[in-house]
């Protein structure tokens, strides 16, 4: 008996890409002429013959029984926009589409495509401003992965909101940024050059866990128990210090008698990181997490 053959026929090259573009223009029409203010309404009826009128994008799309891979991420793409904004899910159809018509997107060509999707009430004054900035932010992302493929991990970018000012005063920051502050005010504002640790343990003093018994006989040995407790804190933040680090980042506590070894090294310590962040500031430094 042979073995069946599960894999299929793969097919790529040109002709898949042109099969993929067609298909997806294909759904693009179908609701082109539902968009704006004159839109035409659309009559759907279904296989038990229930009849549905509408020039709503997404309830246009979710009744299509769309089969092609490609022309399904368009589907989706609608369905993601309908239940994250509510709105847009015709245009964001129609745009993807014709951006898969171009061969190569210029800075140019993003800036626009970026006013495009700000067309709204609340920055549509700024969205000269706004757009550059978007742009730049995603082009400061690019990558290149191990097949040679270019990709912008937009989770990368992190944004920060800044409470009393004005959207204007918004500025893109070579580097990431962090919504926290310096765990001391006698630490430093800024070192260079910088050598971070990152960290995913407290610095706090240590405590024996949870279940552990010691029985102490001698009051004396009890003081032992307590001062070998600090010192254990103390010794890992002298080896932190000897290695060189003078940005300590933690996603757990610092305490009181650990920040005075840190600020008398003229060393920044942070804590209470979010380790999304921490993720984040290791992969950009080439850093490796310690637990």
């Amino acid at each position: 008996m042979g073995i069946p053959d599960i894999l299929g026929d793969r097919q790529s090259g040109q002709d898949v890409r042109t099969q993929n573009v067609m298909a997806c223009q294909a759904i693009a029409n179908i609701v082109k002429s539902s968009l704006g203010p004159v839109g035409l309404d659309k009559m759907l009826v279904d296989d038990i013959g229930d009849v549905t009128i509408t020039n709503d994008g997404a309830t246009i799309l979710k009744m299509l029984e769309v089969e092609h891979p490609a022309a399904k991420v368009l589907v989706e793409l609608a369905e993601l926009q309908d239940r994250e904004v509510g709105d847009g899910t015709t245009s964001v159809v129609i745009i993807a589409a014709e951006l898969l018509k171009v061969d190569k997107l210029g800075k140019d060509s993003l800036i626009n495509c970026a006013k495009t999707s700000m067309s709204s009430k609340l920055i549509s004054g700024d969205s000269d401003f706004f757009a550059n900035l978007v742009v730049d932010s995603v082009l400061s992302v690019k990558m290149t992965n191990a097949r040679g493929e270019v990709k912008y991990p937009i989770k990368g970018i992190n944004i920060l909101k800044a409470h009393g000012q004005s959207a204007k005063d918004s500025y893109l920051l070579n580097g990431y940024a962090l919504n926290t502050g310096r765990a001391a005010q006698g630490m430093p504002v800024r070192v260079a050059p910088a050598k971070i640790a990152c960290l995913d343990f407290n610095l706090q003093k240590t405590k024996m866990q949870m279940g552990v018994q010691v029985l102490v006989s001698d009051p004396r040995e009890l003081e032992k128990i307590r001062e070998r407790e600090a010192d254990m804190t103390k010794e890992r933040i002298e080896k932190l210090l000897k290695v060189g680090a003078n940005v300590i980042l933690t996603t757990k506590g610092i305490d009181d008698m650990a920040l005075k070894y840190f600020v008398e090294a003229g060393a920044i310590a942070v804590r209470r990181v979010r380790k999304e962040d921490m993720r984040h500031v290791a992969k950009a430094t080439g850093a490796t997490m310690g637990q």
